[in-house]
């Protein structure tokens, strides 16, 4: 049996589903604060479970550990919905001038085939920076390999790392950059070593459930990243399951020629194709998603690709 995890009492956490980020949740007194915000299409249900929390306080402050759309994808209606309370968004400074400028491909919503409501930000993350919530200090640390831009949070008092994709209990976030031909590989594994140099009690990850055998979940990513360096043709095929996956979460079922039809228009799954496999995309596709169904990820029946909940 895993140990209770027993989290400062200012905190928590809000565990999602795989279509959008977990939330965590702060007490700031009179306020709350939330890191990451979920997908777009549970923007409504993000907000529900927010406000099961928060009693009468109005969220003052949004936290984005990074900027990948189902960390984000609540933040426009969460501010909108508390405007009245000047509700502020603080954003990894990486990609400031994309956001501003609303520039999709940047933000790789367009190249990924995925969604995200516009918002604009009032503060940006850089490494290094200080902030408190629920009336403790967290450190910014700077985690790339996922994600260029993507930041973690630790609060050294109580040992906890709230890590973002950068660690996750059964692995870490797909390395996107090496799929552009930059640098993603050596970034991941120094983000790895900096959380061993961290030493959490308590990690409390993008995506799945927090732990506490930190160097249990290390070992496993150190062994994932090995493999994956060692054959980049195997990560390049294991971005493209994430985002078939992805997809499939939101839109539950859809014909498979739909679904070929929409990471055509997506810049991500062709420049896959073209710089690892080199076969015709119609072809490339209807392969990934019969490697999906026989893990059983997705079923296919008569042309209609739908999702299995049971497998992540």
């Amino acid at each position: 049996m895993k140990p209770a995890i027993v989290l400062p009492p200012t905190m928590s956490v809000l565990e999602r589903g795989w279509l959008s980020s977990n939330n965590i949740v702060f007490n700031d007194g009179d306020a709350v604060s939330i890191v990451d915000t979920g997908y777009v299409s549970h923007a409504a249900q993000t907000l529900a479970l927010l406000d099961r929390l928060r009693g009468e306080r109005p969220l003052t402050r949004i936290i984005n550990t990074h900027l990948h759309s189902d960390h984000v994808g609540g933040n426009a209606q969460l501010q909108a919905h508390f405007a009245e309370h000047d509700c502020s968004i603080a954003v990894p400074s990486g990609l400031a001038a994309a956001v501003a400028a609303w520039d999709e491909q940047a933000l790789t919503y367009a190249p990924t085939g995925q969604r995200c409501e516009r918002f604009m930000y009032d503060r940006l993350l850089d490494d290094g920076d200080v902030l408190t919530l629920g009336a403790l200090r967290w450190d910014v640390l700077a985690a790339p390999g996922h994600d260029p831009h993507m930041v973690m949070l630790v609060n050294a008092e109580h040992g906890i790392l709230i890590s973002a994709d950068a660690l996750w209990e059964n692995g870490f976030g797909a390395i996107f950059p090496e799929i552009e031909g930059e640098s993603g590989f050596a970034e991941q594994r120094a983000a790895l070593a900096l959380i061993e140099q961290q030493a959490p009690r308590i990690v409390i990850p993008g995506h799945g459930a927090s732990f506490t055998d930190v160097a249990t979940a290390l070992k496993r990513a150190h062994d994932r990243l090995d493999a994956l360096a060692s054959d980049p043709a195997r990560n390049a095929r294991q971005v493209a399951r994430v985002l078939i996956k992805f997809w499939l979460l939101d839109q539950r079922s859809v014909a498979l020629e739909a679904l070929i039809a929409h990471f055509a228009r997506a810049r991500y799954l062709p420049l896959i194709n073209e710089r690892y496999f080199h076969q015709p995309f119609d072809q490339f596709m209807r392969c990934t998603v019969s490697e999906l169904a026989a893990v059983g990820a997705l079923s296919v029946v008569d042309g209609i690709v739908t999702n299995v909940d049971a497998v992540s």
